[in-house]
């Protein structure tokens, strides 16, 4: 829409530009853009070699499995076994749908694992979070000791079949009750004031309810995105399930 006469400005009229200032734009036209995008290979190329701790979860994107291309089985089998033997995690760059990505290749249970990365400019700071109060406030020794406690109750080994989309869960039994003839009649939930929690009376009613018959306090668990993999890209990688799709996270929610 047109600013000043507030008309619809026809799309063969629209342009793309990059603004340098205040009312002052780089006219980009999509010619020049496709002359930069990365030249498309079915190679990877490896830049180096890091260990698997020194790399924050954050910056992780989207799970692939790789796999070599007819011929090349002995070079990818020895890479593999390189790796898993140094206990060495390789970051490369790829091209995948023109654009290309920093990935991180780790061996996985005989095979090679690819996870798309974001950029180190496209991680949000926790300093740029507006959200954030100027001062967070301090806890008291009590409340410490109660968290403490309470994550000490609820610490176990990772096991990703724990963990299930009760969600998905959910809609598929609808599916199956309605598959069946079954009429459903849904409920508008009423919206009831917030009230401002109570943090140690949490704590206390959590460590409590770790501690009865069952165990565990209820709470909603997502599964993980380690599930099977499906037909993935011209580079011979096979994408997993993934739930991501934004190309910048905030740290207070991107893994």
């Amino acid at each position: 829409v047109n600013p000043r006469t507030g008309e619809e400005v026809p799309y063969e009229n629209l342009i793309k530009g990059y603004e340098i200032g205040p009312d002052r734009y780089v006219v980009i036209s999509p010619e020049e853009i496709e002359a930069l995008e990365p030249e498309k290979s079915r190679t990877i190329d490896i830049e180096d070699f890091v260990d698997l701790e020194q790399i924050d979860p954050i910056y992780y994107d989207h799970p692939y499995y790789l796999i070599p291309d007819t011929g090349a089985e002995k070079a990818y089998r020895l890479l593999l076994d390189a790796m898993d033997s140094a206990g060495k995690v390789a970051i490369a760059r790829v091209v995948l749908r023109s654009k290309e990505n920093l990935v991180a290749i780790r061996p996985r249970d005989g095979v090679m694992a690819m996870e798309t990365m974001l950029f180190a400019d496209e991680v949000v700071p926790p300093e740029s979070l507006d959200d954030m109060p100027a001062k967070a406030k301090k806890t008291t020794k009590r409340e410490l000791e109660m968290a403490e406690q309470l994550i000490e109750s609820l610490t176990s080994e990772f096991d990703p079949e724990r963990y299930r989309d009760e969600y998905r869960d959910r809609v598929l039994e609808l599916i199956e009750r309605k598959a069946q003839g079954e009429e459903i009649v849904v409920d508008t939930p009423t919206e009831e004031p917030k009230k401002v929690p109570d943090l140690m009376a949490a704590l206390e009613a959590s460590i409590a309810a770790s501690k009865s018959p069952g165990g565990r306090p209820k709470k909603s668990a997502s599964r993980s995105n380690s599930g099977k993999a499906s037909s993935s890209s011209s580079n011979g990688a096979k994408k997993k399930s993934s739930g991501s799709g934004s190309s910048r996270r905030k740290t207070a929610k991107k893994s």
